[in-house]
């Protein structure tokens, strides 16, 4: 058994995102759909030794039809079960496909290269992926509801549901073709019936590399089958049915499965290591970069020394505990966010606005503890100016007391009478 390990692809330094999304979605034809723009920032470093941001835009070209529509004729799903369910248009009962089925060659074969373009998909968020440009029998083109290119790390579906949309099962079928199960993120392929040759790990790992970027490969060569184990799971669901029943270098008819569980113990090793790894990253995104820094202790303990000399709050003697810490930096964090995003632009005009003010209220009311709380930190406390400036416009307004209700007359019901 060979193992090949294939170099890692080269990635952008920024997503590509789309610059024009107002474009409505009306129009019905796709000479109507107006021409998606994507951004790529790239950071250079300039004679003078500056860093220049550059920001490279491009327009991305419609999807092309991969089959002429009028030729194109949808058929009935193969006999995979006993029983037609005619609601969902597929077979059940069944948990294998035909053997001689399974030997047919593919209608077509998706071209990356010439196929990718912007659908309608790519202007509503959370599109899927399109099943038959996968397959490269998409009649739309650029008129597709789905997406017509390559998953990414960005592209993330709920554990249930693949990257065309489909609900997955419980437990694989018995010949680990479908769409799979959503008790395990599988992420390896097994292809069989590889025609053999003495060149056939470069061969698999150069057709298999074109729908995403390979973690691992693994070729039996005397038996014609290989193991690819892509980077993210959607790909490998996109390159499975990419590759069904397509050849590679020779007339061979390949037979694309899910792979069953790895019973090497290193193999679980790595898988636990990356399922560990993966949830670190998640984490690494949603802490702030000062404090993953520490953690990791990639600072140099300049958080600790900082904290020190700015964790009295301004009062002598005394020294505030980690969880207000991290409070008070998580919510500067957030606030940076916000700015960042233009949605604080109100605020801060309202804060400017309170600063303007400060010296104009001199008659407006502030409180006696905040008045207390600004002498002692001298100004260098948690609140900032712009706090107090909108405390000192505040006035203590009484709450509006509701009235006692109206006591009506007292009714005698005779249960106290003396008579009785």
């Amino acid at each position: 058994m060979a193992e090949v390990q294939s170099p890692p692809a080269q990635t952008s330094l920024a997503p590509e995102t789309s610059s024009d999304p107002s474009t409505s979605l009306e129009p019905s034809t796709s000479t109507e759909l107006a021409p998606i723009t994507t951004e790529q920032t790239i950071i250079t470093t300039n004679a003078e030794g500056k860093k220049v941001k550059k920001i490279i835009r491009r327009k991305r070209r419609p999807a092309r039809p991969q089959v002429d529509p009028a030729t194109f004729k949808t058929e009935a799903p193969p006999a995979t079960g006993t029983i037609f369910n005619i609601w969902f248009n597929k077979w059940s009962g069944g948990d294998r496909e035909d053997k001689y089925l399974s030997k047919t060659a593919a209608q077509g074969r998706c071209n990356i290269a010439k196929d990718t373009g912007y659908t309608k998909a790519d202007k509503t968020p959370g599109s899927y992926f399109c099943l038959f440009f996968a397959r490269g029998i998409c009649p739309k083109g650029v008129d597709c509801e789905y997406l017509h290119r390559l998953p990414t790390t960005t592209d993330i579906f709920p554990s249930n549901i693949d990257c065309f949309g489909r609900d997955k099962h419980s437990d694989y079928r018995d010949d680990m073709g479908g769409v799979g199960s959503f008790q395990r993120q599988n992420r390896t392929l097994y292809i069989g019936r590889i025609h053999v040759t003495d060149d056939i790990e470069e061969i698999v790992a150069r057709h298999f590399a074109e729908w995403g970027q390979i973690e691992r490969t693994r070729v039996l060569t005397a038996r014609g089958v290989a193991f690819v184990t892509y980077l993210n799971e959607a790909n490998s669901q996109f390159a499975k049915e990419a590759m069904a029943h397509q050849s590679l270098d020779h007339s061979e008819i390949l037979n694309v499965r899910w792979a069953t569980v790895d019973p090497n113990p290193a193999a679980a090793k790595r898988e636990a290591a990356r399922i560990e790894e993966q949830a670190a990253e998640a984490i690494r995104k949603a802490l702030p970069a000062a404090y993953v820094a520490e953690i990791e202790g990639r600072d140099g303990g300049e958080a600790k020394k900082r904290r020190k000399v700015e964790g009295t709050f301004g009062l002598q003697g005394y020294e505030a505990p980690d969880d207000v810490w991290y409070a008070k930096e998580k919510g500067e964090w957030e606030a940076q966010r916000e700015i960042e995003a233009g949605g604080m632009e109100g605020r801060l005009m309202l804060e400017a606005a309170a600063d303007a003010q400060e010296g104009s209220d001199e008659g407006a009311v502030v409180p006696a503890q905040v008045q207390q709380e600004q002498q002692q930190r001298g100004g260098g406390g948690i609140l900032s100016g712009s706090t107090l400036a909108a405390l000192r416009g505040y006035t203590a307004t009484p709450s509006n007391k509701r009235p006692a209700p109206v006591a009506g007359p007292l009714v005698g019901y005779g249960s106290d009478d003396d008579s009785d």
